[in-house]
């Protein structure tokens, strides 16, 4: 009972993590710069995303524009989409997965089958947090040398956007609760190795002295 609330948890915690990782994956602010004028009219905030640019003006005007050249893009913006885009497909892969392998559910056959899938389920979390933790981080990199770096204006330095905060912890719950899926399964194999279960033999030399005794009560 309590392993199948533990995974009950890690799948809500799995829950979250997609819902997360999509959010991040489309949201435009992964990096905000805020250029205020001298009048609170004129304040614009620009967010920069991984599919599009926007802006946003005090006046609640917003616009966007997509970013249709792949090949124009830097390379780490490039590398965040193919790996955020990973990322969402494992983990809704790894939903699907463990959903037959849990234990609370009534799919998936028998115990080990409903095992081996939980495993499965959990190593597709696992990996795609993984592939959500990493351009998280190299976008954060380049975001704080750029900003540190003093031959760049001011007026082109950025800070981390909600998108980026959202990827980590997204990151961290798909991770959470691959690792709690899969040490689950693994307990549960690693205890039936330690204790098999146990069989009842009978002696020879009792069953060889209650035939001979019985071939004298006949003789």
């Amino acid at each position: 009972m309590a392993s199948a609330s533990l995974q009950f948890f890690a799948f809500i915690l799995a829950l979250f993590g997609v819902f997360g990782d999509i959010a991040a994956t489309l949201l435009p602010n992964w990096k905000v710069n805020a250029d205020v004028g001298s009048n609170i009219i004129t304040a614009i905030t620009q967010m920069q995303g991984l599919w599009m640019d926007c802006t946003w003006y005090s006046t609640g005007m917003f616009s966007c524009t997509l970013k249709y050249s792949i090949l124009s893009l830097p390379v780490y913006i490039q590398a965040a989409r193919t790996t955020m885009v990973l990322s969402c497909i494992l983990s809704a892969f790894g939903i699907c997965i463990t959903t037959v392998g849990m234990k609370c559910t009534k799919l998936g056959g028998d115990t080990d089958s409903k095992n081996h899938a939980c495993f499965a389920g959990g190593v597709c979390f696992i990996l795609a947090g993984i592939f959500g933790l990493v351009p998280t981080c190299w976008y954060t990199r380049e975001i704080i040398s750029n900003f540190l770096d003093q031959t760049i204006p001011e007026s082109s330095k950025h800070e981390p956007g909600a998108a980026v905060y959202t990827g980590f912890i997204s990151a961290g719950f798909l991770l959470i609760a691959g690792v709690i899926f899969c040490s689950s399964c693994f307990k549960r194999q690693q205890g039936a190795w330690i204790y098999p279960p146990k069989q009842h033999h009978f002696p020879s030399t009792e069953q060889e002295s209650n035939a001979g005794y019985n071939l004298k009560d006949y003789v």
